[in-house]
C-alpha cells in the first residue's frame, strides 16, 4: 500500500507496479530538484527497487550522496569507466531495469536517444531494452519549438515502449519570463509509465501466435 497523504498538495500517488526503476538524471537545472523525488519515490512505491544514475553534467546540480543518502543506494555515473572492469553498467541495467525514467531530460539526451546513439552506459543500456521508458524533457527557452526537438521527439513517439511527457511552461532563471519548458512532475512521469506498460502488455498478447489449435 503506497501512503496517499505523502505530499497531498500533489494529489492521489498513481499506481505503478514496477519493481526495478532507473531513474536517470541529467544536466538541467530542475536535477537540482532530484532529491525531493527521489524521496517522494522511495516513500510512495516501497516495493520498489531504485537505481539512480547522473550523467557528467547532472553533477553540476546535485550530488551523488545527496541522491545516495535518500534512495539507499549507491549513485552510478553515465560514464564508461578509465579502468578495465569485470561487468559492464550498460548490460546491467538492461538486464536489471522493468522501467526507465529520465527526469529531467535535456535536449541534448533526448536528442542522442532518438538518433540511435549509445555512446555512454545508460543510452547503450536504454537502446537495448524494450522495458518502457519514459523521458520528462527540460528545456531552455525556444527548445520546445526547435526543430532538434521536435525531431527527437516525432522518433522517440515511434517506438511503442519510448513515451515522452510534455513539458510544462516555467519560469527561466536566466531570462526571467515564463519562457522556459519545466520537465513534468513526477506524479504524472510514473502515471505515463503505467499506462506505456499495460499498452506494451496488450500489444505483445495481441500479437502472440495461437497455438490453441495446434494443442
Amino acid at each position: 500500500m503506497t501512503d496517499t497523504t505523502l505530499h497531498p498538495e500533489l494529489g492521489e500517488i498513481p499506481v505503478f507496479r514496477g519493481r526495478r526503476l532507473v531513474l536517470v538524471v541529467t544536466g538541467s537545472l530542475s536535477a537540482a530538484h532530484t532529491p525531493f523525488w527521489t524521496n517522494w519515490l522511495r516513500h510512495a512505491y516501497p516495493e520498489t527497487e531504485l537505481r539512480v544514475v547522473l550523467t557528467r553534467s547532472a553533477g553540476r546540480f546535485v550530488t551523488r550522496q545527496a541522491l545516495a543518502s535518500l534512495s539507499g543506494t549507491a549513485v552510478e555515473t553515465d560514464l564508461w569507466p578509465d579502468e578495465p572492469a569485470t561487468s559492464a553498467l550498460h548490460v546491467e541495467l538492461a538486464e536489471w531495469a522493468d522501467t526507465f525514467v529520465v527526469a529531467p531530460a535535456t535536449l541534448g539526451f533526448c536528442t542522442r536517444l532518438a538518433n540511435g546513439m549509445g555512446d555512454s552506459p545508460v543510452l547503450l543500456a536504454m537502446q537495448c531494452s524494450t522495458v518502457p521508458q519514459v523521458l520528462a524533457p527540460a528545456l531552455p527557452p525556444g527548445g520546445l519549438t526547435s526543430r532538434a526537438y521536435e525531431r527527437a521527439r516525432d522518433l522517440l513517439a515511434g517506438a511503442p515502449h519510448v513515451a515522452v511527457v510534455p513539458p510544462v511552461a516555467g519560469l527561466s532563471s536566466t531570462t526571467g519570463r515564463r519562457d522556459a519548458a519545466l520537465n513534468a512532475p513526477m506524479p504524472t512521469v510514473i502515471a505515463t509509465a503505467e499506462r506505456l506498460r499495460t499498452a506494451i502488455a496488450r500489444q505483445r498478447t495481441a500479437g502472440r501466435p495461437d497455438t490453441r489449435a495446434a494443442s
